[in-house]
């Protein structure tokens, strides 16, 4: 670490910044629990050290040529040399007609009527004008051109774009495997996602990708333009028939032209989720993992490798939608008038981080093999809820999971699992920025105002921690430059005073619900890094609630101890109501564990510290069973390698104060605050709306209820985490019917009584 001074009214602070010898960690190794071998594959320790460049920065290094009139016509030359690699097979529709599922379709329609050369010559034609609403053939003039225009436009967008050359080298290792194609699985950020990721991969030599296309809703011509680009689309009813096994023509001909363009080797970019609705995994996500895991069943090609990808952005650039799909379809010259209005302003830095393959063959196997326990059941937090009572939980014994023998209930684990873990993957590997710590230290810490030497304290202090953490960020630069590029890329929501007796500068946040908005969404990126510790925090809070009402004045903190029984009842609960996709939890990891993870980083960082029982007070309110019996009639002779849960030592924990990091506890307990303060909000929606309903309907119903309800606007991404969690824990239902699913409210929250008791276990978390 390197010391530096800040002026504070007229004195100096000592800021510790971290210096040259912090190593930036190269993030987005794969899971060791669910693909050993992969974690080995492709990954070298000096990769780490190559260094960043930015993809827009191109010279006549890039180039084969060199010399004054080479360097003013570097971007072209470089483009013109760009390798295509791999492209869809000339005779691709003859190849989609062959296929056997295809066949099958077409025979059974045509089998024992008139004229069935005829028939069959009128489905080819049907095929062929499902596969041209797939995709379309490369056309390279206009990729060219395109590349050249998205060169100009992103160096004038972004002051870079920032690629490790470490992870490139090792997806390049990785797309080198023979008979192996790749699959990029990526977060999304903007709707400006699928042309950035398309540029990056075809001019770091991986050739032009095969990108899909979400609920875009395109014209025509933006259609034609993206397909000649490498954009491939989903039929209409796709999703819905890839619920059934038996399918229709639009599915075997989209299953088809996957299996060819995998076994052709190009790229495929899939987006896990939407650009509104972060943390959730999308349907159409759902339905091309569905048919990757299909297309390596039937031995379409013996492996695929799975390439996480993580996108940050200072500023993101705008969205064309607010909470799922647009009205009206979007246009060319929308596209166009977007992007020149976007000029205008500058989005400050973008940062593509590529994690580690890993083999989707071996995902598969392991996870059929060893069939992750993941702890406590979700239905059994129902009665901690309703105050019932309800039978003691060992973190020792996990559920028994009965064994599916349902192939389509067998492939939807799969596919959701897998979609569940690239999407933790890709959000835990994306870098921080300056404007999430920002903006997460005025959201959390100093929502009204601060001065500007102290917003650099705390910036210094919060990076250190995230490099601590094993989390890269996505600058570098000296400390004031940070903090004021920061502030000046959140120019419209904060506000700042020149005190020129000290020179120093008071930052003053506007408050409005549009700036509440955007400092929570540019502070949500933090959550995955210390979601253990802001998890641990909301369950100290928790008992310190139900702590008070027996001790009468409040002691001071440091005077209470907490059993760590209870300490892991809470964590618990909030890991069992929170998804974890939004703490940037492995779904393939116990309960247990992570709430065991939990404990052990509120020690590390030093909020927690081991403590002998009997000195302070006690926040223990779990049965004591020990002291009932005496020791030895609770003891099993015949197995004395085993020990007796009830003889296990109970540890006691004191919290601590960090004396570098003051505000450590309530900064955490704040850092999950939007996510709490909208599940809270949502129970009043529980008894106005009717029961039951679609979940889209209930979607757009809560959206608009806590529009309206409070002064922040909602997120889209909390909106459906909210049904989700209310799901999971057994508040809301799915009922079948003809119409599809439909989401119906559990008995016990239809009275008043029951939805008080919900509000108040959701509080008992909340930071006000």
């Amino acid at each position: 670490m390197m010391k530096a001074w800040v002026s504070d009214s007229g004195r100096r602070v000592e800021v510790f910044i971290p210096s040259r010898r912090w190593l930036r960690p190269l993030m987005g190794r794969c899971c060791q629990a669910c693909t050993p071998r992969s974690w080995d594959g492709f990954y070298h320790a000096h990769l780490s050290s190559l260094g960043f460049r930015s993809a827009t920065w191109v010279t006549e290094e890039d180039t084969r040529y060199r010399g004054w009139l080479v360097r003013r016509i570097c971007c072209v030359l470089a483009i013109g040399g760009w390798k295509v690699l791999n492209n869809t097979p000339g005779d691709l529709l003859e190849r989609v007609c062959r296929n056997k599922r295809v066949q099958d379709l077409v025979a059974s329609k045509t089998r024992g009527c008139r004229g069935e050369r005829k028939l069959q010559q009128q489905c080819k034609e049907k095929v062929l004008g499902i596969l041209a609403g797939i995709q379309a053939p490369l056309c390279l003039p206009i990729l060219r051109l395109c590349c050249w225009a998205l060169l100009r436009f992103l160096s004038r967008l972004f002051l870079s774009v920032q690629l490790h050359r470490g992870q490139l080298e090792m997806v390049l290792k990785a797309a080198r495997t023979p008979s192996v194609p790749l699959v990029f699985l990526s977060t999304h950020k903007s709707q400006l996602d699928g042309l950035l990721l398309s540029f990056l991969l075809f001019s770091q030599g991986l050739g032009v990708p095969r990108v899909t296309v979400g609920n875009l809703n395109c014209s025509s011509c933006l259609r034609a333009l993206l397909g000649c680009l490498g954009a491939v689309f989903l039929p209409t009813t796709v999703e819905q028939a890839l619920s059934d096994h038996d399918g229709d023509l639009p599915v075997a001909v989209l299953a088809s032209y996957l299996e060819e363009v995998l076994r052709s080797r190009q790229p495929l970019v899939i987006f896990l989720e939407e650009p509104c609705a972060q943390w959730h995994l999308s349907s159409p996500a759902r339905a091309w993992l569905a048919l990757l895991y299909r297309a390596m069943q039937d031995s379409a090609v013996p492996d695929i490798l799975l390439v996480p990808v993580g996108i940050a952005y200072d500023c993101t650039p705008d969205r064309f939608c607010t909470n799922g799909e647009s009205a009206q379809p979007l246009s060319l010259g929308a596209c166009l008038w977007a992007a020149c209005r976007a000029l205008c302003r500058c989005f400050g830095c973008a940062r593509v981080d590529l994690a580690q393959p890993f083999s989707l063959q071996e995902f598969v196997a392991k996870s059929l093999i060893c069939h992750s326990s993941m702890g406590k059941p979700l239905e059994e937090l129902l009665p901690t809820i309703l105050g019932m009572l309800h039978p003691d939980y060992s973190r020792a014994d996990g559920p028994v999971h009965r064994m599916t023998t349902s192939s389509e209930a067998e492939e939807e684990m799969m596919v959701t699992k897998l979609g569940l873990h690239a999407l933790t993957d890709a959000t835990v590997c994306s870098a921080v920025t300056a404007v999430g710590i920002t903006s997460a230290l005025l959201l959390h810490k100093h929502r009204k105002c601060v001065r500007l030497s102290q917003l650099m304290v705390d910036f210094a202090w919060l990076l250190e921690e995230t490099l601590l953490r094993q989390h890269d960020v996505s600058f570098s630069g000296q400390l004031r430059a940070l903090v004021l590029h920061s502030l000046a890329l959140l120019r419209d929501h904060v506000t700042l005073y020149y005190l020129a007796p000290f020179g120093d500068i008071v930052v003053v946040v506007k408050d409005s619900a549009e700036t509440q908005w955007e400092l929570s969404h540019h502070s949500a990126q933090l959550v995955p890094i210390f979601a253990s510790e802001a998890v641990g925090a909301c369950a100290i809070r928790a008992l310190l609630l139900e702590l008070l009402p027996f001790v009468g004045e409040a002691p001071c903190p440091s005077s209470i101890t907490f059993s760590e029984d209870e300490l892991h009842q809470k964590i618990l609960a909030l890991l069992q109501l929170l998804p974890p996709s939004l703490l940037g939890l492995k779904p393939c990891q116990p309960l247990d564990c992570q709430s065991q993870d939990v404990l052990d980083k509120l020690m590390l960082c030093r909020l927690l510290e081991a403590e002998e029982e009997g000195e302070h007070y006690l926040c223990d309110v779990s049965s004591r069973r020990c002291s009932r019996t005496s020791r030895w009639t609770n003891l099993d002779f015949s197995d004395s390698d085993n020990d007796s849960d009830d003889n296990h030592c109970k540890r006691f924990f004191r919290i601590c104060k960090p004396k570098d990091s003051p505000g450590f506890l309530l900064f955490f307990c704040h850092l999950l605050s939007p996510v709490l303060v909208t599940y809270v909000r949502a129970v009043a929606f529980l008894e106005q709306h009717n029961w039951p309903q679609p979940e889209a309907t209930c979607a757009s119903a809560l959206q608009q209820f806590l529009a309206k309800d409070g002064l922040e606007r909602p997120r889209w991404s909390l909106v459906l985490s909210t049904l989700q969690s209310f799901k999971n824990i057994g508040v809301l239902k799915e009922r079948p019917s003809p119409s599809g699913p439909l989401l119906q409210l559990v008995q016990p929250f239809c009275s008043s009584e029951g939805r008080e008791k919900l509000q108040a276990f959701l509080e008992q978390f909340m930071q006000l």
